[in-house]
């Protein structure tokens, strides 16, 4: 019945199209980044630098401050003013002290939350990659 008729061709595609919109979907982002990202409805990193190469982020966290759960590309991060934090990602909750001058970077896109804790406001540098 079909055997010589455009259906055949018409259902596979339909179907790859179906296929490759689904998957796309599982990739696509529904946190904010981290410039989008705030706590309790106030903005807590302004953009620094935009360019071809990387953008930059300042994030200022005063105490009982947070981030919002949000996201991350590949990035390098630098304490200017460090402080204790309870991050919570999909491993759970934990506290960490990050000092002054501490470096970290990742390689791959993260998630979490994080709030300080401590008594003094910490600064951070974040550096995107592009």
């Amino acid at each position: 019945m079909f055997k010589n008729s455009i259906y055949p061709q018409l259902i596979k595609t339909s179907i790859f199209v179906l296929l490759s919109l689904g998957l796309s979907c599982k990739n696509a982002e529904t946190l904010p980044d981290p410039l989008e990202a705030g706590w309790e409805g106030e903005t807590v990193c302004e953009l620094l630098e935009d360019n071809k190469d990387v953008r930059v982020l300042k994030c200022t966290f005063p105490p009982n401050t947070g981030h919002e759960k949000h996201y991350h590309k590949p990035h390098f991060g630098y304490a200017l003013s460090g402080g204790r934090f309870r991050i919570t990602d999909d491993s759970g909750s934990r506290e960490v002290d990050i000092p002054t001058g501490y470096s970290f970077s990742n390689d791959d896109v993260i998630r979490h939350e994080a709030l300080n804790i401590g008594e003094t406001t910490a600064v951070f540098l974040i550096i995107e990659y592009k």
